[in-house]
């Protein structure tokens, strides 16, 4: 009897994300439009499979770009752990930086069962006025590592008692000497990020760390997936990505409208690092563009936790990004106008980008969180 009723209960569960599936599928108004692909975004230029790659040899998943005071770089954090700096000249890679001293186990490329001991460092943003690298570590919460790297020191790693579950990115107010940084989720950890995806879980906080006096405050709460944060040109405003929403928070630092905030760019697809160019525009890098239904899991809790049940890791992420995973780089007005789209529409070349870094030379670093490589492409 026990057995029948949990068959019933299951069959009446699939019975119910059927109907739902099907009544999305039967609600598109486009003999054209399929729930399980994302749409074309018009005006997209199909260029990014023109970009050079660079291989990371050894290392894996390089989450976020920075170049140093000096011009030096790229550095970017890798899944093992390490911070590592590019050496154009010799073409090679070399360690710079880690968050972690327990450093024995943490020779594989990929192994995401030891991030919370290896590390595993997300945003990088340097002071330049100091030199100073910030890191926004996964596991280990916001760390700091002078010009000559090596082990970092930890700045924040918990919060009113409780320790920093997911942090992500960061930027740097050097009038002020704030950093912002945020706090993806106070529930799942980055090796859950589909899980906190589907979920429904809004979470998410942009913390504010006050370097002279080490205070730390929420700045703004119940973020879904709060993920890459930019300061604008005039310091005026914050942007934070919402990445599960599949949109960009514009958060007011000064006028008449600050410490409030509003939504600065709804997207297609859900978006990973913001970074500003030297004009004032705004780079975002979208791990996947957004299907109906994936839309659909997003905005339903149930659906999102019953398909976290049922399904694994990979084939879930799998529903989220849809048909063929591929890049798409989006670029922002200072108010949120789409002013540029570079895509790899066949994923040739890059795949589940995380960050966009333009130089002002005008070359394009794009990295990604899953990818072994980092890519380079000429705006010119």
């Amino acid at each position: 009897m026990i057995i029948y009723i949990m068959n019933a209960s299951k069959l009446l569960m699939f019975s119910a994300i059927a109907l739902i599936l099907v009544s999305v599928i039967l609600a598109s108004d486009s003999d054209d439009e399929n729930v399980f692909k994302p749409a074309p975004i018009p005006g997209s230029q199909d260029v990014l499979s023109k970009a050079e790659l660079i291989q990371l040899k050894g290392a894996f998943g390089a989450e976020s770009v920075a170049f140093d005071p000096n011009g030096e770089g790229p550095y970017t954090g890798v899944a093992d752990g390490r911070i590592l700096k590019w050496q154009p000249h010799s073409q090679t890679w070399v360690d710079f930086a880690v968050t972690s001293s327990q450093r024995k186990n943490c020779s594989r490329p990929s192994a995401p069962e030891m991030e919370h001991v290896c590390g595993r460092p997300l945003g990088l943003r340097f002071d330049h006025k100091t030199g100073d690298l910030y890191i926004a570590d996964a596991y280990f919460g916001l760390h700091v590592v002078g010009p000559t790297g090596g082990l970092a020191t930890p700045l924040v790693q918990d919060f009113e008692g409780q320790p920093l579950l997911f942090t992500n990115d960061l930027d740097i107010d050097d009038d002020d000497d704030i950093i912002y940084f945020t706090d993806t989720s106070t529930i799942y950890q980055r090796r859950q990020f589909v899980a906190a995806t589907a979920s429904g879980d809004k979470t998410g906080r942009l913390m504010k760390y006050n370097k002279s006096t080490k205070e730390v405050t929420v700045a703004l709460g119940g973020l879904a997936f709060a993920n890459g944060v930019a300061l604008s040109k005039d310091r005026s405003f914050l942007l934070v990505a919402e990445t599960s929403a599949c949109r960009i928070l514009r958060y007011w630092l000064k006028g008449p409208n600050v410490g409030n905030h509003d939504i600065f760019a709804e997207l297609p697809g859900f978006p990973d690092n913001v970074r500003i160019n030297s004009r004032g525009e705004f780079w975002v890098a979208l791990h996947a563009k957004a299907s109906p239904l994936a839309r659909l899991i997003i905005s339903n809790s149930w659906l999102g936790k019953t398909l976290l049940r049922e399904f694994n890791f990979q084939q879930l992420h799998n529903l989220l990004v849809g048909g063929q995973p591929h890049a798409t780089a989006i670029k922002l007005s200072e108010d949120g106008r789409v002013l540029e789209v570079l895509e790899d529409v066949e994923g040739k070349i890059l795949r589940f980008i995380s960050e966009v870094h333009e130089e002002e030379s005008g070359k394009l670093w794009i990295s990604s969180v899953i990818m072994s490589s980092l890519g380079v492409y000429d705006l010119s």
